[in-house]
């Protein structure tokens, strides 16, 4: 690509989805929006058992999850560990101590206590397969 078409068209790209391998599409629409109050964007029956359903958290502009059904041994044994055991996914918010609040009485599972670090507070938890997920607010500095 030349200068002139670089500036004419330049390069525009984004993640649009992130693949979260599940047991079960209706059990994870549950606990996504129900526990952690994401909202469901998109769930369309593909035919022959798939559906392409796409969750994000409230007020989300970023990267969407889409939630696909584990269809193969490889991808059932992924699920709940695609990361070998890391965090997955970190969830930013505005508020720490409301969404902690509102997850722990929604029976949410956390992995440890809160903890404040230089860039902010944070807090491992679950999803209802294992998932280990970030809780994170960063500090004003860092947002």
């Amino acid at each position: 690509m030349t200068d002139e078409q670089s500036k004419s068209n330049p390069i525009k790209q984004r993640i649009a989805n992130i693949a979260l391998v599940v047991e079960n599409y209706d059990d994870a629409i549950e606990f996504y929006t129900q526990k952690l109050n994401f909202q469901l964007l998109e769930d369309t029956d593909l035919g022959g058992g798939k559906r392409w359903v796409q969750i994000s958290p409230p007020n989300s502009n970023g990267t969407n999850i889409l939630l696909a059904k584990a269809s193969n041994d490889m991808q059932k044994q992924s699920v709940g560990n695609q990361t070998g055991g890391r965090v997955f996914l970190f969830l930013q918010t505005n508020d720490f101590w409301r969404d902690y609040q509102a997850m722990s009485s929604q029976g949410v599972e956390f992995c440890e206590e809160p903890r404040v670090e230089e860039y902010g507070t944070v807090v491992v938890f679950k999803d209802l397969y294992g998932t280990k997920w970030d809780l994170l607010q960063l500090n004003d500095a860092n947002w």
